[in-house]
C-alpha cells in the first residue's frame, strides 16, 4: 500500500511540475529519510514559509531591490563608420515572464520562435536619436512604429544610412534610417528569416542590402504526430576517441529533422534603399552568406544531411559555394562531412578546409584554413595549421599565406603588404601575432607579439580598424603606413589603466599616446583621424557612470558627448576598494571590497558579507597572481550580481581571486579542492581581518562555474554560513567530456571528476544551499537536472537546502517576474541563515 501511494505521489508531482507554475520545493532539515517517508517530504510544491503561509507564484522581493530591477538603463552607442555620428538606443526595462514564455523550438542547439522565424531573443531597443560628435547635439528619429523592437542595427558605409531589423509578432522586419532626415520606415513587406543570423547585410557601398528572407511560397510548418511512428534509434560502429560535449537540444526524431530543415530554409535577395527587392538563387538551408567586398559574388554555406542526434547544427554537413549576384552556383568550394569524430582536446579541429571568409582588403579573394596532422594537437607536428588564399575567379592555384605550429585564432587585413595573423595553444596558453604580406608571395612572415595568453600585463592591445573604399574593417595605419595603433586594458600591478599606443612596425617599438588617469576608469573607443591626436573614450569613476567623450592629446580635458544619468542613485554613497591579500602558499589575489553607504566598520563592527566568485584555470602562477579590474570603475549595483545586497546592509566582496594552477605537466583540476580552500581561506581572513565581515555570517555564491564552486566550498569546509548556488552542475558524470577547461575525459581523469563532483560529497555538506536553475538552461553541462538531482541528494540526506526552478528561463534568466523572484529567493535565505547567525548557533531549521 505504501509503495502504491508512493509511486501515486511521484506521478502526481512529476505532472504538476510540467505546468507553467514555479516550483519552489524546500527542505527545512532533518534525519535521513528513506523509502516512503522520503516522498511525502520532498513533494509538496508550494512550500510553507518559516512560520507563514504557504508560498506560491512569482515573488516580489522588498521594495529597494525591486528598484535595482526597475532602474533605467543606459542607450547603446553606436559610432558611425566616419565618426561623425552617433546613433543612440534606448534600452528598455526587462521583459516579462509573457514575452520570455513565447513559443521556443529547440533544435540541434538552436532556439527558434516560430511565428517570427527567427531566434529566440527578448533584449530590444525601443528607440532611436542621432548624435553629432563635433556639436553634441542629438536628434530624436521619427517614424518608428509603437512597440519598434529594434535589433542589429548596422551603419552604411557613407554613414547616410542605418539598416535595422523590427522584431514584429508574425517576423522580422527590415527597417532604413534616413540620417539627413532622422527619419525611420519599413523597407521591404517580405520578412527576414533570422534564425541563425541577423538576415541582413549591407552590399558594397550604401546603396543595396543582401537579405536573407522566407521563402515567398512554401509548405505549410510540418506538424509533429502526437502518435510515435517508431522507436527513436542511435547506434555506433566504433571509431577513434572523440571528444564530444554534453549539448542540450539535440534533435531526437526524424519529426525534428523536418522541422528543423523547414524554419532554416531562406532564399536570398538583393534590396536597394529605394525599396525595390530582387530574389536570387535557389530556396536552400542557408546557415551562412558572406558578400565579397566589391558586392560582385556570394560566399554561401547550406546546411546537409544527414543530420546528427548527439551533435549541434553547426557540425552537421555543410556545402560551400560562390554564387553570383543572380545566385547561381560559378564554383563548389567545400563539402564538409559531419564533424562526428573530432579528436581530443581544445585545441582539435576538424581535416580538411575550414573557416572561409573574403579578404576585407580585395575585391574577391577567399582565405581559409585546413589543419595539419589530422586536426589532432596531441600528434607532435611541426605544422598544425596553414592558412590559404585564392582570388575569384579560382581557377589558379591556392596560395599558402601562414604555415603556423600552433592553431589559428584570427587575422586582420590591412592592404598587400600587411596582415595580422594570431595563432595560440591551449595547452600551454601560448599565443602570438605575426605580420605577413599577403599580396607578395615570397615574403617571409615576421613576429609582432609572442606571450601567454593569460598573462594580461603583456597583452599589447588591439589594433584600430577603418572602413576603406568597400565599407569593410581594415588595419588602420599611421599616415606613412608604417605604423598600427593599439588601444587596451592596461592590466598593471596597480590595476587596469586602459591605454593608446603607436606600434612602429619596423621597429616593433610602442610609443605611448595616452593612458588612462586615477580617479578615472577610461578606455578608447574609436579614433578620428590617422595621428592618434583625436579619439572618442568612455570613461567613469566610482560615482559617475560610463560616458562618451571626444578627447584630443592637445587638450587636457576631454569633452563630454553624453550624458547619462547615474541609474541607482540611492548607491552614491557606496565606498569601494580594490584589496590585496596574500593565499596560505604566498601567491597573491585581489577582490573588490563594496561597503553599504554610512557604513564605518571601526564605528559600526563588523557585518553579515555575501561572496560572489568564479574560479578561473591558470598554467602559471605568475598569471594567477596579476591584479585584475580597476578600481575605478563605476559602482554598478546590478540586479545579477551580489550588489544588491548593499540595500540589505550587507558588506560585498566581489570577484576574490579563485585561481586553480596547473604548472608544467600538471593540470590545474588535479589539485582543484586543496587550491580551492585556500583561496576561499585567504578572502575569508582578508575580510575578517579587515573589520567588515563577521567570520561567522559570511555567505558564498555563484552563477554557473561559480554555482559549481559554492556546492564544493559547502562540501570540504565550513568556512561559510550559507550558499547560493544559480544554474551550476554538481555531477561531473554527466559531463564525461570535458567540462569548463577540462579537456580530459571522465576515462582519463577518473578520479579528478569523482573529486570535483559536490555531488558525490552532498552528505558533507552541513550548511544551507539555495539551488537557483532555469527550466530550459540552454548551457552545455548545466542540465537543469544538475540541480534537481542535487537537490534530491540534499534532501534525502537530511541537510537544509531549497530548489526554485525557473519557467521559461535558460543559463541567464531574463523576464522581469524571474528577476524579482531571484532576488527574494536570495534575499530570504539570507535574511533566514546569515544576517542574525550566532557563532555557535546552527543553521536555521
Amino acid at each position: 500500500m505504501l509503495r502504491r501511494l508512493a509511486f501515486l505521489i511521484h506521478y502526481s508531482v512529476k505532472n504538476m511540475s510540467r505546468s507553467r507554475k514555479l516550483i519552489a520545493p524546500i527542505v527545512l532539515g532533518g534525519s535521513l529519510a528513506a523509502g516512503s517517508a522520503a516522498v511525502f517530504a520532498a513533494s509538496s510544491l508550494e512550500p510553507a514559509s518559516a512560520g507563514g503561509p504557504a508560498i506560491s507564484g512569482y515573488q516580489l522581493p522588498v521594495p529597494e531591490l525591486q528598484a535595482i530591477v526597475d532602474a533605467p538603463r543606459a542607450p547603446q552607442f553606436r559610432l558611425g563608420p566616419l565618426r561623425k555620428l552617433a546613433l543612440l538606443v534606448g534600452q528598455p526595462g526587462l521583459p516579462g515572464i509573457a514575452e520570455v514564455a513565447q513559443p521556443e523550438l529547440k533544435l540541434a542547439g538552436l532556439r527558434i520562435n516560430p511565428r517570427t522565424r527567427a531566434s529566440s531573443h527578448f533584449d530590444f531597443g525601443d528607440s532611436l536619436s542621432l548624435l553629432d560628435v563635433a556639436s553634441g547635439k542629438s536628434r530624436a528619429v521619427s517614424g518608428l512604429p509603437a512597440r519598434p523592437r529594434i535589433d542589429n542595427v548596422a551603419w552604411s558605409a557613407d554613414e547616410r544610412w542605418v539598416a535595422f531589423s523590427r522584431w514584429a509578432d508574425d517576423g522580422v522586419e527590415l527597417w532604413l534610417l534616413d540620417v539627413e532626415k532622422a527619419s525611420a520606415k519599413k523597407l521591404i513587406r517580405d520578412k527576414l528569416n533570422a534564425s541563425v543570423s541577423a538576415g541582413f547585410s549591407w552590399l558594397n557601398g550604401s546603396r543595396s542590402l543582401l537579405v536573407k528572407l522566407t521563402p515567398a511560397k512554401q509548405t505549410a510548418m510540418p506538424v509533429a504526430s502526437i502518435v510515435p511512428a517508431g522507436p527513436n534509434m542511435q547506434e555506433t560502429r566504433g571509431g577513434k576517441l572523440t571528444q564530444t560535449r554534453s549539448y542540450p537540444d539535440m534533435l531526437k526524431t526524424a519529426a525534428d529533422a523536418d522541422m528543423l530543415d523547414w524554419q532554416l530554409q531562406s532564399q536570398l535577395a538583393i534590396v536597394g534603399i529605394n525599396g525595390e527587392l530582387k530574389r536570387i538563387g535557389p530556396v536552400a538551408t542557408l546557415i551562412g552568406v558572406q558578400a565579397s567586398p566589391d558586392g560582385k559574388l556570394i560566399l554561401a554555406t547550406q546546411m546537409r544531411r544527414p543530420y546528427s542526434t548527439i551533435l549541434p547544427a553547426y557540425r552537421f554537413p555543410q556545402l560551400t559555394e560562390v554564387w553570383d549576384m543572380q545566385g547561381r552556383k560559378l564554383k563548389t568550394i567545400a563539402e564538409r562531412p559531419m564533424q562526428e569524430r573530432l579528436p581530443s582536446g581544445n585545441d582539435a579541429v576538424q581535416t580538411g578546409p575550414r573557416e572561409f571568409g573574403w579578404r576585407s582588403d580585395q575585391p574577391a579573394t577567399l582565405y581559409w584554413l585546413e589543419a595539419q596532422a589530422g586536426g589532432d594537437p596531441e600528434v607532435v607536428a611541426p605544422v598544425h595549421d596553414i592558412l590559404f588564399q585564392q582570388a575569384a575567379p579560382f581557377d589558379g592555384a591556392p596560395q599558402k599565406l601562414l604555415e603556423m605550429a600552433w592553431r589559428y585564432s584570427g587575422v586582420q587585413w590591412g592592404n598587400d603588404g600587411l596582415a595580422l595573423v594570431t595563432e595560440s595553444w591551449w595547452k600551454s596558453r601560448d599565443t602570438r601575432t605575426w605580420r605577413i604580406q599577403p599580396g607578395h608571395a615570397d615574403s617571409k612572415p615576421d613576429l609582432l607579439f609572442a606571450r601567454k595568453s593569460e598573462d594580461q600585463y603583456a597583452n599589447p592591445g588591439t589594433p584600430s580598424t577603418s572602413l576603406n573604399a568597400y565599407g569593410r574593417a581594415v588595419l588602420r595605419t599611421a599616415a606613412d603606413g608604417k605604423s598600427l595603433f593599439l588601444a587596451g586594458t592596461g592590466a598593471s600591478p596597480e590595476g587596469d589603466r586602459p591605454f593608446l599606443d603607436k606600434f612602429d612596425l619596423d621597429s616593433k617599438q610602442a610609443t605611448r599616446l595616452w593612458r588612462s588617469q586615477a580617479p578615472y576608469y577610461e578606455q578608447v573607443a574609436a579614433l578620428l583621424d590617422d595621428s592618434g591626436n583625436s579619439f572618442v573614450t568612455s570613461r567613469e569613476s566610482n560615482q559617475e557612470p560610463a560616458n562618451f567623450y571626444v578627447r584630443s592629446l592637445e587638450r587636457a580635458e576631454p569633452r563630454a558627448l553624453t550624458h547619462f544619468i547615474d541609474p541607482t542613485p540611492q548607491f552614491k554613497g557606496v565606498q569601494k576598494q580594490q584589496i590585496r591579500y596574500k593565499r596560505a602558499d604566498g601567491l597573491d589575489l585581489t577582490a573588490t571590497l563594496y561597503l553599504p553607504p554610512g557604513y564605518d566598520p571601526k564605528r559600526d563592527g563588523p557585518r553579515p558579507m555575501l561572496m560572489w566568485a568564479y574560479p578561473r584555470e591558470y598554467k602559471t602562477a605568475d598569471a594567477a597572481g596579476q591584479v585584475k579590474d580597476s578600481p575605478y570603475k563605476f559602482n554598478r549595483i546590478s540586479y545579477w550580481g551580489p550588489h544588491v545586497m548593499l540595500a540589505r546592509g550587507y558588506t560585498v566582496l566581489d570577484g576574490p581571486s579563485m585561481p586553480i594552477i596547473g604548472e608544467g605537466k600538471q593540470e590545474p583540476n588535479d589539485s582543484y579542492l586543496e587550491q580551492l580552500k585556500m583561496d576561499a581561506q585567504a578572502a575569508v581572513d582578508e575580510v575578517v581581518r579587515l573589520g567588515v565581515a563577521d567570520r561567522h555570517r559570511i555567505a558564498i555564491g555563484g552563477h554557473s562555474y561559480g554555482a559549481f564552486m559554492t556546492a564544493n566550498l559547502l562540501a570540504h569546509t565550513r568556512l561559510f554560513r550559507a550558499g547560493i548556488a544559480r544554474s551550476g552542475a554538481y555531477n561531473r558524470t554527466l559531463t564525461p567530456f570535458g567540462f569548463q577547461s577540462e579537456d580530459r575525459n571522465f576515462w582519463e581523469a577518473t578520479a579528478v571528476y569523482q573529486a570535483m563532483s559536490p555531488f558525490n560529497f552532498a552528505h558533507q555538506i552541513k550548511d544551507p544551499i539555495l539551488l537557483i536553475h532555469g527550466e530550459q538552461d540552454n548551457n552545455s553541462g548545466t542540465f537543469p537536472v544538475q540541480s534537481e538531482r542535487m537537490y534530491q541528494a540534499l534532501q534525502g540526506l537530511g541537510a537544509v537546502t531549497r530548489l526554485s526552478t525557473l519557467p521559461n528561463e535558460s543559463h541567464a534568466y531574463r523576464a522581469r517576474e524571474s528577476i524579482m523572484h531571484m532576488l527574494w529567493e536570495e534575499d530570504r535565505w539570507l535574511d533566514l541563515h546569515v544576517k542574525n547567525a550566532k557563532a555557535e548557533e546552527p543553521a536555521a531549521k
